[in-house]
C-alpha cells in the first residue's frame, strides 16, 4: 500500500459504520409524522391505499380508486405497501410515509453493500451519507410518492446487473431482473427504459467488438432470469387488463407513450427546457454538490477503475438525458439517479483526498457566504401573506433570518473543524443538512393551513350540525381532504386532472354538476370549500347567495349554507 493510499485509509476509517446508520435514522425518522399529509401528490397517494382497505373489495387492489373513482395512472406497488402499513400501524402521517422512508433506508444498505462488492467500502459510507442527507432525498424520503420506491428497486437492479456483467454470476442476473420487475410495478415502464439505456450504454463501452457486444447482450436473456421477471411483473398487468377493458390503452399508450411525447390527456404536467435538470442536480445533492469544483482543481492521487467510473456515469447520466428529452418534466424524477451519482462523487473525492484541506475549508466558507447573504436578504424582506406564520414561536421572516444566520455560523464552524481536524474528512458537513431538516420540519408544521386540509377538517369537526362536504372545481390542491374525512368527497363542476378519466369512464355520483348541486343545497345542509383562485367563478354561481357563513383557512374558504 502506498503512502497516499494509507493516508486515504486513515480518512476512510473516520466514518464508522455505526455512525452512518445513526445519521441515516436521524434523517429518516426525525419529524416523519410531525406535519400533515400534503395536498396534491401526497394526498392522492395516501387516499388510494386508504380506500383499498376501506372498500373491502379485492378489485380495488387491481384497479386502484381515488376519491371513489378508478385511477389507473400508476402501477399499484406503492399503494399495496402503504395499505399494508395502514393495516398494521393505522392511518397516520408517519405510517403513510413509511414506504418512502424504508425505501431510502434500503438504498443506503445497497450503497454500502455495493461498496463492499467493488472494494470501495469507505467511499460507499461517504456516499451513503451524501445520499441520505442531500436536499432532494431528504425531501423525497419523507413524502409519499412513487419515486423513492422506484429508486431502491432500480438501483438494486442496475448494481446487480453491473456485477453480472463483470463476473457472469447467474445469481446476480436473477437478482437484477427480479428487482427490475419490482421497479416496473413501482412506477411503470420508465423503469425498463432507464435500465436498458444504462445497461446497453455501459455494455457498449465495455465491449471489445460488435460480436462481443452482441454476446454480452444475449447473455441477459437467460430463460430463468426472464422467467423471474415475468413471474413478478405479468400477473397484475393481466389482471388489470381483464378487470378494466380500457386499461391497456390508457396505461401503456396514454400514460407512457403519449406522456413522453407531451400528448397525454389531460395535459397536467410541466414541460421545461432541455437544461431543466442541470441546476436541480446541484440542489438535490446540496450541500455535497459544492464539492464538484474540487474535482476540477485537485488531481486524483489514486486512480479508480475506468470501467467502474464509466458504469457509474452511465447510471446517472442516461436517466438524466432521458428525462431531459422527455416532454414531461418534474423535480422529483431526479431522485432515481441519486444513489449512484452520490457514489461516483464520493469515490472521486476519496481519490482526491476529499479535496485536500484547503478545498474543504473553501467549501465551508462559500456555504457560509451563501447563507450569510440569504440571512441579509431575509432581513430586508417586507410583509407577505406568510408573515403571520409562526415557526418555532417566531414570525416567518424573523425565523428565516435567524435560521440562515445560524446556517452561516455552522458553516464557518464546519470550515474550522475540517481545517483543524482533517482526519474527519468532509463528514462534518453533514451537520448543515441536519440543521436544514430541523428548519424544514418547523416550516411544514407552521404552514399546515396552506399545505394540507387537516386544519380545515379540524374546523369542520367543531360544527354543531354535521354537513356533507363538497369541493368546488379542484380536487388536487385539496387532495388530503378525503384522507382526513375518511371518505370520498364530491366535487362540484370538477376540473380535476386526476379525476378526469375516472369520471369519464363510469357513471358516478362523485362529480356533481352546477344544476344538481343547486338542488342539493335546497335539500340539505352542506359545506363547500373554494380555493382563492376559484373565488370569482364561485361568486358568479346562482347558488352562491345561499351560503351566508364563511371562514378563510389558508388558501381556501369554507362556506356553509
Amino acid at each position: 500500500m502506498s503512502a497516499v493510499q494509507a493516508e486515504i485509509e486513515a480518512h476512510q476509517k473516520s466514518i464508522p459504520l455505526w455512525l452512518v446508520w445513526v445519521v441515516t435514522f436521524f434523517f429518516l425518522a426525525y419529524g416523519l409524522g410531525c406535519y400533515p399529509i400534503l395536498d396534491n401528490n401526497e394526498g392522492l397517494y395516501a387516499e388510494i391505499p386508504r380506500e383499498m382497505l376501506a372498500s373491502g373489495d379485492w378489485r380495488h387492489w387491481i384497479i386502484p380508486h381515488l376519491n371513489g373513482l378508478a385511477y389507473m395512472e400508476k402501477p399499484p406497488l406503492l399503494y399495496w405497501l402503504t395499505a399494508i402499513s395502514f393495516a398494521i400501524f393505522g392511518e397516520h402521517e408517519w405510517s403513510a410515509r413509511l414506504v418512502p422512508a424504508l425505501s431510502a433506508l434500503s438504498c443506503v444498505a445497497m450503497i454500502l453493500w455495493f461498496g463492499r462488492q467493488i472494494g470501495r467500502l469507505a467511499a460507499s459510507r461517504l456516499a451513503a451519507l451524501m445520499f441520505i442527507s442531500g436536499l432532494g432525498v431528504m425531501a423525497m424520503s419523507r413524502t409519499l410518492m412513487f419515486d423513492m420506491l422506484l429508486t431502491v428497486f432500480f438501483t438494486g437492479a442496475v448494481m446487480a446487473g453491473y456485477l453480472f456483467s463483470l463476473s457472469g454470476d447467474q445469481k446476480k442476473l436473477h437478482w437484477s431482473l427480479g428487482l427490475l420487475a419490482f421497479a416496473l410495478l413501482a412506477k411503470g415502464f420508465v423503469a425498463i427504459i432507464l435500465f436498458v439505456a444504462v445497461t446497453v450504454t455501459y455494455t457498449m463501452l465495455f465491449s471489445s467488438s460488435v460480436s462481443d457486444f452482441l454476446k454480452r447482450i444475449i447473455a441477459w436473456f437467460n430463460p430463468k432470469a426472464v422467467g423471474i421477471f415475468l413471474l413478478i411483473a405479468l400477473p397484475w398487468h393481466i389482471a388489470a387488463t381483464l378487470a378494466e377493458p380500457i386499461f391497456a390503452w390508457f396505461y401503456f399508450v396514454n400514460e407512457h407513450v403519449l406522456r413522453f411525447l407531451g400528448k397525454r390527456e389531460p395535459h397536467d404536467y410541466y414541460a421545461g427546457a432541455w437544461w431543466y435538470y442541470l441546476p436541480r442536480m446541484v440542489i438535490y445533492l446540496f450541500p455535497w454538490s459544492f464539492f464538484l469544483p474540487v474535482l476540477l482543481f485537485v488531481k486524483a492521487k489514486v486512480p479508480s477503475s475506468k470501467m467502474l467510473h464509466f458504469f457509474l456515469a452511465c447510471a446517472w447520466i442516461m436517466p438524466v438525458l432521458f428525462f431531459s428529452v422527455s416532454s414531461a418534466k418534474a423535480n422529483y424524477y431526479l431522485v432515481v439517479v441519486m444513489p449512484l451519482a452520490a457514489l461516483q462523487l464520493a469515490i472521486a473525492l476519496e481519490d482526491r483526498q476529499f479535496g485536500r484541506t484547503w478545498g474543504r475549508v473553501l467549501v465551508g466558507l462559500v456555504l457560509a457566504f451563501l447563507f450569510g447573504a440569504l440571512a441579509w436578504q431575509a432581513g430586508r424582506q417586507g410583509a407577505s401573506q406568510f408573515s403571520s406564520l409562526l415557526v418555532y414561536g417566531m414570525q416567518s421572516m424573523q425565523f428565516l433570518q435567524i435560521f440562515m444566520g445560524s446556517a452561516c455560523v455552522l458553516s464557518l464552524l464546519v470550515a474550522l473543524i475540517v481545517w483543524r481536524l482533517p482526519r474527519f474528512g468532509i463528514f462534518p458537513f453533514a451537520a448543515i443538512p441536519a440543521l436544514i431538516l430541523v428548519g424544514l420540519i418547523g416550516v411544514l408544521q407552521a404552514a399546515a393551513q396552506w399545505t394540507s386540509t387537516r386544519p380545515l377538517v379540524a374546523e369542520l369537526s367543531l360544527a354543531e350540525v354535521k354537513r356533507e362536504v363538497f369541493l368546488f372545481k379542484v380536487f388536487e390542491h385539496q387532495s388530503s381532504l378525503p384522507f382526513y374525512l375518511k371518505k370520498p368527497v364530491r366535487v362540484v363542476e370538477s376540473r380535476s386532472s386526476d379525476l378526469f378519466w375516472g369520471n369519464k369512464l363510469h357513471k358516478n355520483n362523485i362529480v356533481v354538476s352546477d344544476m344538481n348541486f343547486d338542488k342539493i343545497t335546497d335539500q340539505q345542509l352542506v359545506s363547500l370549500i373554494v380555493l382563492d383562485e376559484d373565488m370569482p367563478s364561485f361568486i358568479d354561481k346562482k347558488y352562491a347567495s345561499k351560503f351566508k357563513n364563511s371562514k378563510k383557512i389558508g388558501r381556501s374558504t369554507l362556506f356553509m349554507n
